[in-house]
């Protein structure tokens, strides 16, 4: 890969121009091999701890991702079909209007279970017998199957209960993705101290990109019992609402492959350049992903995916999945690349909104041009 130089100055860039406040990394995975690793900017400003290549950060919704890369591996052995009712499994599921629900309509955000009537806290959330109680008798927040709406949280208890039915060791999905994908790379370090963007940041960034006004009145400009902010809010009442909350280590313990994976870029990066050369699951596997189920969505999705659309390329797509604040895993899975974006200074945009992983990104694929 060319002008390696070209995306260590964008990096740097970042930075001196403040578009980094904090810390960030940016690891880049060409035909299997490691092209790009940088990391730079604080994992703690408040304390000049620096960013080192040991740090990890919460990396939202981007942690979905793993989730859908676990059903993957399911369904590669055999154990598991999109097309496969979830009450099929896991029978108590088909209460309350649930029992058509399939698989693929949990992972393309259409089983209409973005929001939980039933509150949860934080210890509830970490006892999954409960969390399949209170699952079992929710009802769907619209007819399954003829709508899209984004499943912010309870898609992590989703996945997990469902591969706790399917696996043949019924093991939580992070145990299951520790022994059966992770564990031959993973690695335990120090987690960065994550922080909201200023009100001058805030207006930054969408002076360079009014697009990211779409994206906050989506998320924010709606009523309070609509389905968006129920999703959002209300699953466990206002304790996920502050950015501090993810500080606390006692909720890094948490299994929520919705929006708690802690990781490095590098890691991340790594794993899915695995993936798409074929080592996690078959390429005819992986040739399913190149097109999003859903692509007319405000966010395209598909199999557990988020899906950009290509850069360069029209017609095509990225694969992978965006997480709040600005944390990216991206997929071309054509030109088998593979970038990944941490930061722990969170932005208001996600995925290519993101100013800082745009830029990084548009510049790996003019690299290869």
């Amino acid at each position: 890969m060319k002008k390696i130089d070209i995306r260590s100055k964008i990096f740097r860039k970042n930075f001196h121009d403040g578009w980094e406040r904090e810390g960030a990394a940016v690891c880049i995975y060409y035909k299997g091999e490691l092209v790009v690793d940088l990391y730079g900017g604080y994992s703690d400003a408040s304390s000049l701890r620096p960013w080192t290549a040991h740090t990890r950060t919460v990396v939202f919704s981007a942690t979905k991702a793993v989730g859908a890369l676990c059903i993957a591996v399911l369904i590669d052995r055999g154990y598991l079909r999109y097309t496969d009712r979830v009450s099929q499994f896991w029978p108590e599921f088909g209460q309350n209007g649930k029992e058509n629900i399939t698989v693929g309509w949990v992972m393309n955000h259409s089983a209409g279970l973005a929001a939980f009537d039933e509150p949860i806290s934080k210890h509830d959330a970490c006892d999954h017998q409960k969390i399949a109680d209170i699952i079992s008798r929710q009802k769907p927040n619209w007819i399954p199957g003829t709508k899209v709406g984004y499943h912010a949280i309870t898609y992590g208890w989703l996945v997990d209960q469902i591969v706790r039915r399917v696996d043949p060791k019924h093991r939580s999905i992070g145990t299951f993705f520790k022994q059966e994908i992770a564990e031959k790379f993973a690695e335990e370090y120090t987690v960065s101290r994550l922080t909201s963007p200023p009100f001058s940041h805030k207006l930054k960034e969408i002076a360079h990109d009014p697009r990211i006004l779409y994206v906050l009145c989506m998320l924010y400009i709606r009523p309070p019992t609509s389905i968006e902010m129920l999703s959002f809010c209300s699953t466990m009442k206002n304790y996920l609402q502050k950015v501090n909350t993810f500080n606390d280590p006692d909720l890094h313990q948490m299994e929520q492959v919705a929006a708690l994976g802690i990781t490095k870029a590098k890691d991340l990066a790594r794993l899915f350049s695995l993936f798409i050369e074929g080592e996690i699951v078959s390429k005819n596997l992986i040739n399913l992903y190149k097109m999003p189920e859903i692509s007319r969505a405000p966010l395209p999705k598909g199999y557990g995916f988020m899906y950009e659309r290509h850069p360069f390329k029209p017609g095509c797509w990225l694969v992978g999945h965006a997480g709040l604040g600005g944390s990216t895993i991206m997929m071309d899975i054509e030109e088998n690349l593979v970038i990944a974006y941490v930061s722990n200074g969170l932005k208001l945009g996600t995925g290519e909104l993101t100013r800082t992983y745009r830029l990084l990104r548009n510049a790996a694929f003019l690299s290869i041009k």
